[in-house]
């Protein structure tokens, strides 16, 4: 693989062993893999990547790839929310608007870093399996690389990444039921040799997501918000958010992490469940009800991370019913003009849910990520409103 400079390969997060660049899955101690990086081989100064591109790339020293399969994702905005920081009793809040990624979702930037990996270790088949996003944005980069992919979905996805994935050029295939099904799946089904694209075995994904803190604290001057509040579904956000962060203190970027929260759909919380019982598992979610799809992750496989972001940057977890989520999806696009999706809708209402326990007050400062585009949930937030007689 042609890697940067400061990159120095993936490693066991249980045992500290070094592990080739195209390793995927977990490690022989049945742990993560993690990319790894000499932080003092970075320089962080503002007059080094001033005029690179505004794309996650311009941060390409923590980064692995010298050649990325890149359609210029990420260079998002944080848009000023001051109408809702003042609803919820806060010094301020922003919105880092991930619905501007060329498919619409945050999970671009892993899935551009993702498939450069499947192509630098000379792949032919990438798959995985998705609620939706994913799915869409997988068959993009694969498009972009020559690569076929394939995708498996519930049936329940939303029709707009069904079409697209098409339309980009993926195959795919529709299993009833929800996501643990068409995981189940794609395992059982698929009979060609693939290269996993699947959240945390293959590493990249998460690390490609760390650059919305990169971006959050450069758009700040090179500060930090107090708190990042992120819609937690396989917890890849949450672990990529926090990995940002972290890397940017190694760096001496910023002096201190801002506490993250993991905000999830109260009928389906795995995430939220685990923090409070304190023991550090995640226990399967049984009978998940809830309209944010994405977020519908009964047995996260990014849990242990997640947790693991929440617990050392002093953060926490929320869960809040789907009726407040898609209000304040709706808000944000009556108030701010941000289009945010169900998912970031939950992030939202978690915010007024943390200011009313008293965990956010009028002296902080906070970011919400809108992890996808309003118009992938449309139907679902315009139902929303007819049931209120609108």
């Amino acid at each position: 693989m042609q890697t940067t400079e400061a990159f120095r390969g993936l490693v066991c997060t249980e045992t500290g062993e070094r592990y080739d660049a195209t390793a995927t899955g977990r490690s022989d101690a049945d742990a993560r893999l993690e990319a790894t990086y000499d932080y003092d081989a970075v320089d962080w100064t503002a007059e080094a990547i001033t005029d690179r591109p505004a794309s996650m790339w311009r941060y390409r020293d923590l980064l692995p790839f010298e050649d990325p399969i890149t359609a210029e994702e990420g260079g998002t905005p944080l848009v000023s929310a001051p109408s809702l920081a003042e609803e919820a009793g806060l010094r301020a809040l922003s919105i880092k608007d991930e619905s501007r990624n060329p498919t619409g979702t945050i999970l671009d930037r892993g899935l551009a870093a993702a498939v450069t990996a499947a192509g630098e270790a000379g792949a032919e088949l990438v798959a995985l399996a998705t609620p939706g996003n994913a799915g869409q944005s997988a068959a993009s980069y694969a498009g972009m690389a020559d690569l076929r992919s394939y995708a498996f979905v519930p049936s329940r996805s939303p029709f707009s990444n069904k079409a697209m994935i098409n339309v980009h050029g993926g195959e795919m295939r529709v299993v009833g039921g929800r996501y643990p099904d068409a995981e189940a799946a794609l395992h059982e089904q698929l009979q060609s040799a693939w290269y996993t694209l699947q959240e945390f075995d293959n590493p990249y994904r998460h690390d490609g997501i760390k650059t919305v803190a990169f971006e959050i604290a450069e758009s700040l001057e090179w500060a930090r918000p107090d708190a990042v509040i992120v819609p937690a579904g396989t917890g890849e956000v949450v672990a990529g958010v926090a990995k940002g962060f972290r890397e940017l203190r190694e760096t001496g970027a910023i002096e201190s992490v801002p506490a993250i929260y993991a905000a999830q759909p109260s009928g389906c919380a795995p995430l939220v469940a685990a923090h409070e019982r304190g023991d550090g598992s995640v226990e399967p979610w049984e009978s998940p009800d809830t309209i944010v799809g994405e977020l519908e992750i009964t047995e996260p496989k990014g849990g242990a991370a997640a947790l693991e972001a929440i617990e050392e940057t002093d953060g926490g977890t929320v869960a809040v019913d789907d009726e407040e989520s898609l209000e304040s999806a709706v808000l944000a696009a009556q108030q701010v003009g941000v289009e945010v999706g169900t998912a970031g809708g939950v992030a939202l209402a978690a915010v007024d849910q943390l200011a009313d326990d008293g965990r956010l007050g009028s002296d902080d400062h906070v970011a919400v990520v809108n992890t996808e585009s309003g118009t992938k949930t449309a139907d679902v937030l315009r139902s929303h409103l007819m049931g209120k007689g609108v």
